[in-house]
């Protein structure tokens, strides 16, 4: 067993820590070696599997990164986009795999990102399951199908705690169908629509998001065009599905060299 790679999991009280830690003590190809949580956090201190109700497991709930990185070959973070950067940071000087699923990412976020995977394994997606990843290669292929005739809206739901919009996932879809049609996503993007905004211009990409109750994930991409409607949609009902790929991000990752990877990658879904 000990020969199995070491995931440390932050942001371990959250909805995704949660997932993750069970998901990571379920399984029989890594060890779970840490859960990492803000100082003073009242998980700090006790036993993570007994934190998430798989009842005791011997690892604490700890608020030294930088100790529990130093004994991991893997870290899995769906945090926030401040502490991102710091954990690529310390990740980075551990040599372990960081995989990102953490959203609403700017700019200057990406660029540290960046910078520590010179050194360092990163995988970094907005969602991580399989059907995702599908339907964004789908997406992609149907926007080269089709030309600016057909309008192209990306419809998201998500739970009402979610804190950005579009959600990561959209915006990887919103990528996607830009690509199919050669531009550049921040050209044609449509992210609000309020009051008198005039009549939808020709080859935008449109934007809704919705927020409520407990939703965990709903994507829909719309090609909208004369006298027909195309809809490529992806539901997940169980957040074990976004936890099931971030771990198995973390194994793919041991074999390859530092730099900047995604799922598509981690799939093999690439042309």
């Amino acid at each position: 067993m000990t020969d199995l790679p070491g995931i440390v999991v932050t942001g371990a009280a959250g909805r995704m820590g949660q997932m993750l830690i069970k998901t990571v003590l379920e399984s029989d190809a890594a060890r779970f070696v840490g859960a990492l949580e803000r100082a003073g956090h009242p998980w700090i201190g006790k036993d993570a599997g007994a934190c998430v109700g798989l009842g005791a497991c011997g690892i604490m709930v700890s608020d030294d990164a930088l100790e529990l990185f130093a004994r991991a070959q893997a870290v899995i973070d769906f945090t926030a986009p401040d502490a991102t950067v710091g954990y690529a940071e310390m990740a980075a000087q551990a040599r372990a795999v960081h995989v990102i699923g953490t959203t609403g990412l700017a700019q200057a976020h990406l660029d540290k990102i960046s910078a520590a995977a010179r050194h360092a394994v990163v995988v970094r997606a907005g969602n991580m399951s399989l059907g995702v990843n599908l339907l964004v290669q789908l997406t992609r292929k149907v926007a080269a199908a089709l030309d600016a005739d057909y309008d192209i809206e990306v419809i998201e739901a998500h739970h009402n705690r979610k804190v950005d919009a579009p959600s990561g996932t959209a915006l990887m879809l919103g990528e996607a169908a830009a690509e199919g049609r050669g531009v550049a996503l921040n050209e044609v993007s449509d992210r609000g629509r309020d009051g008198i905004t005039g009549a939808r211009k020709r080859g935008d990409i449109g934007f809704s998001a919705i927020r409520g109750g407990d939703i965990v994930g709903e994507h829909d991409v719309l090609f909208a065009g004369p006298g027909e409607r195309i809809t490529l949609r992806h539901v997940a009902s169980d957040r074990s599905v976004f936890a099931r790929g971030a771990l198995r991000a973390a194994l793919w990752g041991q074999a390859q060299a530092p730099g900047e990877y995604d799922m598509v990658d981690v799939l093999g879904l690439g042309d």
